[in-house]
């Protein structure tokens, strides 16, 4: 049996085993505080570990800027998308989602499946990538929806400069974000594992080894999908998946990209789940309309939670796909095919909507014409 193949049945597992373990797991605070692990010590030991294990150059420090061009493409072409999608336009449902498709949450949906498929130097790529993102979730999304609130509200948009320099505090203080500028900070020093003290490397090795099948445990515990929406859901995020892909085959077919890697890089950081960040400033919001009627309300948190427990296990089935893909994705003729079928996907949902509805319309003339006759036959 192929090793790849094996690999992916054993993540699997793992999540499957997290399914189990809900049983054992009564309330949200007990999953969030295995997320609380993950992001505060298994992951910064991990990026960390990884950073320290390549050079720095310059195209390693040009991919924030790269994620954060992709943040900013998947937040203009939302609007574009929302006639396929079933959510009304200016509603709470469609700010929601335009304020959560453009965010991206690697920690947690790709940097194990990175490390595991790809290694130590993607790993490294990712993580320096995943600083644009965090500056575009953590600040400018805030800002968006701050300003929406204000504008929604007919109110004077006033400085919240306090909310903001709490923002700015949470990106520089993350447990993530310090370990990636001390790493950098080593590195710039020529200082590697092998030159850490063996108390330090010895821990961050350790801490590193149970991010992996704490993730994995993490998503089986964490998927919650509900019936109701569950159309809007799919349209929104296999629409999402399909522009991503879109976007890396251009960066393929222009950029010359020959590296399976590197495509595989693009493709599962592209493919990550909507990040928790946007539904704190949703609920910051939320805060502010606590009187107002749900229909009235900038966003609908509902909604948000939602499409953040559909968003994650989609993503890993992607992820996970296009990682155990073997070279099948090694030019952009395959990636345009995968965003194809991701887009018909994400269309399926209203196109079949639009059909039951010309059923029923056609139905319902019929019985009208049927009708009509019978009254025209009495009245003769």
């Amino acid at each position: 049996m192929d090793f790849t193949f094996q690999k992916t049945i054993t993540f699997l597992l793992f999540i499957g085993i997290g399914l189990l373990l809900k049983l054992k797991f009564k309330s949200q605070e007990e999953i969030s505080g295995i997320k609380k692990i993950i992001l505060n010590l298994a992951l910064p030991a991990t990026i960390a570990i990884a950073l320290l294990g390549v050079k720095i150059d310059t195209g390693l420090l040009l991919l924030p800027f790269f994620a954060l061009a992709l943040n900013f493409i998947l937040f203009l072409a939302f609007p574009y998308l929302i006639p396929f999608t079933g959510l009304k336009k200016d509603s709470p449902q469609y700010r929601t989602a335009r304020l959560l498709i453009p965010s991206l949450a690697p920690g947690l949906s790709c940097f194990p499946f990175i490390l595991e498929f790809l290694g130590e130097d993607y790993l490294a790529k990712a993580a320096m990538a995943d600083l644009g993102n965090k500056v575009f979730v953590l600040i400018i999304l805030y800002m968006i929806a701050m300003n929406w609130h204000y504008k929604l509200q007919a109110q004077k948009i006033q400085k919240n400069s306090s909310k903001l320099k709490s923002l700015l505090k949470a990106l520089v203080s993350e447990p993530v974000n310090v370990f990636i500028g001390l790493a950098l900070v080593l590195v710039g020093l020529g200082i590697s594992m092998e030159s850490l003290p063996f108390i330090i490397s010895d821990s961050l090795q350790r801490l590193s080894g149970i991010m992996t099948p704490l993730v994995l445990l993490f998503i089986g515990l964490a998927v919650k999908i509900r019936k109701k929406q569950f159309s809007q859901l799919v349209s929104v995020l296999f629409l999402r998946a399909g522009l991503v892909t879109a976007i890396c085959c251009i960066v393929m077919a222009l950029g010359g990209i020959r590296s399976i890697n590197d495509t595989l890089l693009y493709l599962a950081f592209g493919l990550s789940a909507c990040s928790f960040w946007p539904f704190a400033h949703i609920s910051a919001v939320e805060g502010h309309e606590e009187k107002l009627l749900k229909k009235q309300r900038t966003f609908d948190s509902n909604f948000a939670v939602s499409l953040l427990a559909f968003s994650f296990p989609l993503s890993t089935i992607l992820i996970l796909g296009i990682l155990s893909s073997g070279n099948l994705f090694s030019n952009a003729f395959p990636v345009f095919v995968l965003s194809l079928i991701l887009f018909i996907v994400g269309l399926a949902p209203a196109l079949i909507k639009k059909v039951v509805q010309l059923r029923k319309r056609s139905e319902k003339e019929k019985l009208e014409w049927i009708r009509y006759r019978t009254a025209l036959g009495e009245n003769s």
